[in-house]
């Protein structure tokens, strides 16, 4: 691999222009691909298969009005009035006949036919109901709907729109979304100690995110595309694009600096520093594709279209970053007599890892500390483990009351309609009200002797426990089924409600015997429910799958047994601890007014499954980098401890920028409002910052210097059979022609260093 980058390299820098051409020209044909189809993102969870999604569909064909979305209009007296006082009726009439007119209303159900008025007369809720699916709404029908209200305001009554209708939109980033750049560009800065190199990997992750997300929209006229989708593709884009293209400058100004060509550094610094970036991506990529598994398809797009973004992120790490380095010639080495051109001349504190990266900056202390840390973590390594598996199993603790559910109105901003909607129907009505449950009625007959086994049904559901309401069901004689709302005592994301529905399904075979019909529950907070259990039941074999892939991947990079079970602990304290995090915070409520969390309670159910797939990825990229530093001390002095050390000081430059980088870039998200990007974007922030911090610059020193000679030691039988993957780019540091060349055992892994 390294030596067929090696040469993409040469043939990117030598024929810079038409790269650059390539490279504009797939943007312009994304961008004139979006403006001729359009785009349209689609929020709607749907999971083929399951029950709710069964009489979901088997419904729209009798009740269309039913199984699409809603919304509701919340009327409300002043102090001391009544919504049926002549002058607010006849206003709430003329809000409702005006709604009925609105754009794609199927139905309207006034108060008095729900039966939905408080029984001080102060509230009045209407349904209005749409034959179609929520994404299904045209542009500007929920403002119609909104400007009905006009005549009940004029009344003096409060309105306020909501329900499911309404759900979180796109993230547009604002100011403090892309502080995190900001961030970036100023550890760059500090890196490079270059206003040129510190703007390079900008420019090159704007391009690949600009073509990520423009082809992403495009893609979404024809494909089903949620706004979280577009968000994580962002964030992940950003954040891979700057440290891909962090790890390629960093060697490439290196040799420049010690008197290499510029094209022939290009080619090196992308056969060796951009192998280990085409295998930082491929982990990340196999673990985002891998959410295919789990067969829910909003699910399965988000992980696709976030490994499309990190590929594209690779493809212009190794093509469109070396065409760059043509045009930027000698310019990017370092200023003669600088610091970083004395490291890079002189062969000392270079920084190079698996990915053959150096980092370097104007100034000393990051090295120094990153040595004086691992000194010190070596010296009493077992105390420092104990510790640091303490604090993180600690942090962890809180997972253990990890509750998963999808976000409703009660979750977003405050200041939103929806929010508003959702509050003052569970203060008026109670929380059921805000997350319905729909029951399909089958009865074995059609006509009235099916209306008859409905009715049965609607009398035995109002027996259950935790049901608040039961509304008349609505039948359709053709066919035999009727649709019956079920008002549970508790929200949609409450515990009461999923063991109601829980109770009706387990109920079904006796109410089918005892009426006739057979039932099945569906709705909005039906199918969230079977979302979420499915994701649940998915955690554990995915977690398996990851866990066995980091086993392989590292075995096969590092050629030791040591080395890939310790990544492997590691990998899921950092898992562990992220989760403790976000349950403290999104559910628990610690800082969460610090944080802006509209409403805790229970985690975005597809956020554990997601935060694995991408901080797996991202920590094999800093377990790579870190380990391959220490092993190529190792092969250099043999002296196990002495190489622990040293690998950990030249690695500490260029691992406390990438994390630095992806943990602003992440941390910048959590200013959102968005109840589903803020705690996806928190949890991989936070697990970053553990991950690179605590797990690989503490936790692996000390485990490293327990074992000593015995983590490099792999049985020989293991060891001729396991290939080379070459990702250091070793046949090219020796020198030889990189299709002839070979390299000693012990060198398989070594880490690129300039001699």
């Amino acid at each position: 691999m390294a030596t067929w980058l090696y040469r993409l390299g040469l043939g990117a820098h030598r024929r810079r222009r038409l790269v650059l051409a390539l490279w504009l020209a797939v943007l312009a044909a994304a961008v004139g691909t979006l403006m001729a189809v359009g785009g349209k993102l689609d929020n709607e969870f749907t999971i083929p298969g399951s029950e709710s999604q069964r009489a979901q569909d088997t419904m729209a064909e009798d009740f269309p009005a039913a199984a699409g979305t809603s919304a509701q209009i919340v009327f409300t007296a002043p102090e001391g009035s009544k919504v049926s006082d002549p002058a607010a009726a006849q206003a709430v009439q003329r809000t409702l006949a005006a709604a009925q007119d609105a754009p794609q209303v199927a139905a309207v159900i006034p108060p008095d036919k729900a039966g939905t008025v408080t029984p001080d007369g102060r509230t009045a809720l209407a349904q209005v109901n749409y034959d179609v699916t929520r994404s299904a709404l045209d542009d500007g029908t929920l403002d119609a709907l909104e400007e009905t209200t006009k005549a009940a305001e004029e009344a003096g009554l409060e309105v306020s729109v909501g329900g499911q209708a309404y759900g979180n939109g796109v993230l547009t980033p604002s100011v403090l979304e892309l502080l995190g750049v900001v961030v970036a560009l100023v550890v760059l800065v500090i890196t490079f100690g270059s206003l040129l190199a510190a703007g390079m990997p900008l420019i090159t992750a704007f391009a690949g995110i600009g073509t990520g997300l423009v082809g992403l929209l495009a893609v979404s006229s024809a494909v089903t595309v949620s706004s979280t989708a577009l968000s994580l593709s962002l964030m992940l884009g950003l954040a891979v694009g700057i440290d891909y293209a962090l790890f390629v400058l960093s060697r490439h100004r290196t040799q420049l600096a010690q008197g290499m060509d510029p094209r022939e550094s290009a080619g090196r610094a992308v056969g060796t520093a951009g192998s280990a970036v085409v295998f930082a991506g491929t982990t990340v990529i196999i673990a985002l594709v891998g959410l295919t598994v789990v067969r829910i398809p909003f699910l399965t797009v988000m992980g696709l279209s976030a490994a499309a973004t990190v590929l594209i992120a690779v493809l212009v790490a190794v093509t469109l970053l070396p065409a760059l380095f043509g045009f930027a010639g000698a310019r990017l080495a370092p200023r003669p007599g600088s610091r970083a051109a004395r490291r890079a001349a002189s062969g000392t504190d270079t920084t190079e890892g698996a990915e053959g990266v150096e980092a370097e900056s104007s100034a000393e202390p990051p090295a120094v500390m990153g040595r004086r840390w691992a000194r010190l973590v070596t010296r009493r390594p077992l105390l420092f483990l104990l510790a640091t598996v303490a604090a993180l199993v600690t942090v962890a603790v809180p997972a253990a009351d990890l509750r998963l559910a999808l976000p409703d109105n009660g979750t977003a901003a405050h200041d939103t309609p929806q929010r508003e909607t959702y509050d003052t129907v569970g203060e008026a009505f109670g929380p059921g009200f805000n997350g319905p449950l729909l029951i399909l009625a089958e009865a074995d007959a059609s006509g009235p002797e099916g209306q008859q086994q409905a009715g049965a049904v609607a009398a035995r559901l109002k027996e259950l426990p935790g049901v608040v309401k039961v509304g008349q069901p609505q039948y359709a004689p053709e066919s035999g089924r009727a649709v019956i709302q079920v008002v549970p005592d508790g929200g949609p994301q409450d515990e009461a409600t999923q063991d109601l529905v829980d109770a009706i399904r387990g109920d079904a075979d006796a109410i089918e015997q005892e009426t006739g019909a057979s039932v099945s529950v569906t709705g909005t907070t039906a199918i969230g429910i079977d979302v979420s259990d499915r994701l649940r039941a998915s955690l554990l074999p995915f977690a398996a799958v990851v866990v066995g892939l980091c086993l392989i991947l590292l075995l096969l990079v590092f050629r030791s047994l040591v080395v890939p079970v310790k990544a492997t602990v590691g990998f899921l304290l950092s898992v562990g601890a992220s989760f403790g995090a976000v349950v403290a915070v999104f559910q628990w409520g610690w800082l969460a007014d610090a944080l802006g969390v509209a409403r805790t309670g229970p985690v975005v159910s597809f956020l554990p499954i997601v935060l694995m797939a991408v901080l797996f990825g991202l920590a094999m990229d800093y377990e790579v980098f870190l380990v391959s530093s220490m092993r190529e001390e190792w092969v250099r002095t043999r002296k196990a401890k002495e190489a622990v050390v040293e690998g950990a000081g030249h690695a500490s430059r260029v691992v406390t920028a990438a994390a630095l980088i992806m943990f602003f870039v992440f941390a910048s998200f959590v200013t959102t409002e968005d109840a589903i990007v803020k705690p996806i974007a928190f949890s991989l922030a936070f697990g970053v910052l553990v991950d690179a911090f605590v797990v690989r610059m503490t936790l692996v020193p000390a485990v490293l210097a327990m074992v000593g000679r015995g983590a490099w030691w792999l049985p020989r039988g293991l060891d001729r059979v396991l290939p080379d993957l070459d990702i250091e780019g070793a046949r090219l540091h020796d020198g030889a022609p990189p299709e002839k060349s070979e390299t000693p055992h012990e060198m398989k892994v070594s880490q690129v260093t300039a001699d």
